[in-house]
């Protein structure tokens, strides 16, 4: 396992203005030039920072030059570390000076991690404790720490071992984390806390959370900004869970005809939240739209109307004859109660606009009474027309959470929907294959112009020809169009084309050979043959890989201790195969994996989602001896075979490969397979 203890600053002031991400990043970024440089001074500063992503676009040299002079007037001055994140806080300042201050993420589910402003809300605090409290009294484990005390740093305390972040994610997305892979003893050792939190984390980018700037160490020290800004992702999409159409049909009612469904169906929970409000406010005859969960609804006026069409039993004009906002705020609670709705904020907060609190108490009215009749021909006839088939909502949820794990600027909620413009397309492309993208042939949403859509499209399918994947005879057009098949084929692309160039980076030194999927499988099986094991993989097709042995033996040859065998079944009935499964994807994620697949995908042996499991495995795998042989060189030796990450891939050759895989399938696993699906997903060939 890696070290626990992250970079350390030997100034605790200095240190708190970080996340541990971003001191690593840093801290590289030092090094590198250190070592290019024979003497690193405040001269050489401005160059290096211009090109740090933090600064590109708002900085050239010349201007960083300018706002370091004042501070640091002796351009021969060396540097060492702390100077170098003193430079950065003095140009990231000017920066937030230059735009005005930060900017607010425009979807709820996006959190602010800046370390310039670590200002938290009470409020919101306290109804985070308060919510924790409510829905997590009864956990065996956690029932003797609660309940919380929201006055104090209680509960800052108690997230620091992981346990209560784990337990709140499967709370939002029950099934998330196998609890067996958590450790839940009273006194946690470093290495356990780690495991942990890292499970927590993983866990949470795999429900949908932002966790770009967040690391395990800044929830190990109880940060309350980012502790804070997790737990609200957290708690929003519990809240919000009802508000799609598999679990609330009836939200169909919302519209008239089939494209105003596509166009819900593409919505965000919040802004399907919105368009329920206004659907009741209107027919309650509430003049005003609702826009937003704040200044809309300050002056109680809204809830006024939407609590009496909800429970006309309670309903009471006192409400909305009380003039004074605050005396307003306080019946609409009132009025709440009554419908047994838990108080996620005070009139205080309704009065300020507290937009995260509102949101809540509005989502919690919806899952107490959302006030939609069942009519199920209406109801049915939309819902038969949309849904897609259960292979296609898994790929669908899998490369969605992918894209928002890599914190591009726009959140995807639908991936049909919100990819169709191009734009998020070519975030991700630029993320992955940074520089990819001409900027200037892009057009921003928003994008009323149909051909403008077109030509991002067209941009989006260059870029992946000159990346080599399988196009052909797509168009642009088909990915505005909507092309489900031709989409999904070329999500799997990129993220497999991802996964591989995170491997060939980690073997710089080993002239420069690509990893192939035969590379990956002929790895895995080398593993586990060479600690004694017995299971091996034929393909990423193999129908043994269902009952889980394989991958949890992978698991244990890569971090020993990391697999409990005395929770492993046999792997022979359905029920076994489940639960060998999540157990899978909990220990990965507990190791340092970041996956995104279900246990149906291991159960019925998807193999695009066994070749990404296994490559994110061997990417740790191989990530661990690199970090070891940067450190301590003369530890990279295994019993007289190459161990280093060069030896590990140097000695996968395609004789060896042909193998383990005699058929030659998985070398094949992408070409043919979105071949396939570029042929019959073309509307043109068809």
């Amino acid at each position: 396992m890696s070290s626990y203890v992250g970079v350390v600053v030997s100034d605790p002031e200095l240190h708190s203005q970080f996340t541990q991400v971003e001191l690593r990043t840093l801290k590289s970024k030092f090094n590198s030039n250190k070592t290019l440089l024979d003497r690193f001074t405040v001269g050489d500063l401005p160059p290096v920072l211009a090109k740090l992503n933090a600064f590109s676009g708002t900085f050239d040299a010349d201007e960083i030059k300018s706002v370091l002079d004042k501070s640091y007037p002796d351009a021969d001055q060396e540097v060492d570390f702390e100077t170098f994140l003193r430079a950065f806080l003095s140009v990231q300042a000017r920066g937030v000076e230059k735009s005005g201050g930060s900017k607010g993420s425009s979807s709820f589910l996006k959190t602010s991690t800046t370390t310039v402003h670590h200002a938290i809300n009470e409020a919101e605090k306290a109804s985070y404790v308060s919510h924790v409290n409510s829905y997590l009294r009864d956990d065996p484990f956690l029932k003797s720490y609660l309940p919380i005390d929201p006055a104090t740093n209680a509960f800052f305390d108690l997230v620091k071992d992981g346990v209560l972040l784990c337990k709140l994610i499967n709370l939002s997305v029950p099934g998330t984390i196998d609890e067996r892979a958590i450790n839940t003893k009273k006194i946690l050792n470093p290495w356990e806390r780690n495991e942990n939190l890292t499970l927590g984390l993983n866990s949470a980018k795999a429900i949908g959370c932002t966790v770009v700037n967040i690391g395990t160490q800044d929830i190990a020290e109880g940060r309350p900004y980012l502790v804070l800004g997790l737990i609200s992702q957290i708690i929003k999409i519990q809240m919000l869970a009802d508000l799609n159409f598999k679990k609330t049909p009836s939200l169909f009612q919302l519209v008239d005809d089939t494209q105003d469904a596509e166009e819900l169906m593409g919505l965000a929970p919040e802004k399907v939240l919105l368009k329920w409000m206004n659907f009741h406010l209107k027919k309650a005859g509430y003049e005003k739209q609702v826009t937003n969960f704040s200044s809309d609804v300050k002056d109680g006026e809204a809830y006024a109307y939407l609590l009496n069409a909800l429970a006309p039993e309670h309903s009471t004009h006192v409400t909305l004859e009380t003039k004074d906002p605050t005396e307003r705020a306080k019946k609409v609670l009132e009025q709440a109660e009554k419908m047994d709705c838990k108080r996620y904020l005070s009139p205080k907060d309704i009065v300020d606009g507290s937009a995260n609190l509102n949101l809540a108490f509005v989502a919690q009215i919806f899952q107490h009474r959302n006030g939609l009749t069942d009519d199920s021909s209406k109801s049915t006839s939309f819902a038969e027309m949309m849904i897609d088939d259960v292979e296609t909502s898994r790929e669908e949820r899998c490369f969605r959470l992918w894209i928002n794990s890599l914190g591009t600027a726009t959140y995807v909620n639908n991936v049909f929907e919100d990819l169709r413009n191009g734009w998020v397309l070519l975030e991700v492309l630029d993320k992955v294959s940074p520089g990819s993208v001409n900027w200037k042939h892009a057009n921003k949403p928003p994008i009323k112009m149909p051909f403008k859509k077109v030509e991002n499209c067209n941009e989006v399918i260059k870029i992946g020809k000159e990346l080599r994947f399988s196009l052909v005879n797509v168009a642009g057009n088909d990915i505005v169009q909507g092309n489900k098949k031709l989409l999904l084929a070329f999500l799997w692309q990129l993220m497999r084309y991802t996964m591989l160039q995170l491997l060939k980076n980690l073997r710089s030194h080993s002239q420069g050979k690509e990893i192939t999927d035969a590379d990956i499988l002929n790895w895995a099986n080398r593993k586990v043959k060479r600690v004694g094991r017995t299971s091996q993989a034929d393909s990423f097709r193999d129908k043994n890989l269902s009952s889980g042995i394989f991958f949890l033996e992978l698991l244990t040859a890569v971090e020993p201790r990391v697999v409990n065998w005395s929770l492993v079944t046999s792997g022979e009935t359905e029920e076994d195969k489940k639960l060998n499964a999540t157990y899978i994807i909990s220990v990965a994620r507990k190791l340092g994996c970041s996956i995104f697949l279900l246990p149906e995908d291991i159960i019925e042996v998807n193999p695009k989602m066994m070749l990404i499991l296994a490559a994110s495995i061997m990417y740790w795998s191989l990530q661990q001896q690199s970090d070891t042989e940067s450190n301590v060189s003369e530890d990279a030796t295994d019993e007289g075979d190459a161990n280093s990450v060069t030896g590990e891939i140097s000695n996968l050759s395609l004789d060896e490969a042909s193998e383990s895989s005699p058929s030659g399938q998985d070398q094949e696993l992408v070409t043919k397979a979105d071949e396939d699906d570029v042929d019959n997903g073309n509307n043109k060939d068809a």
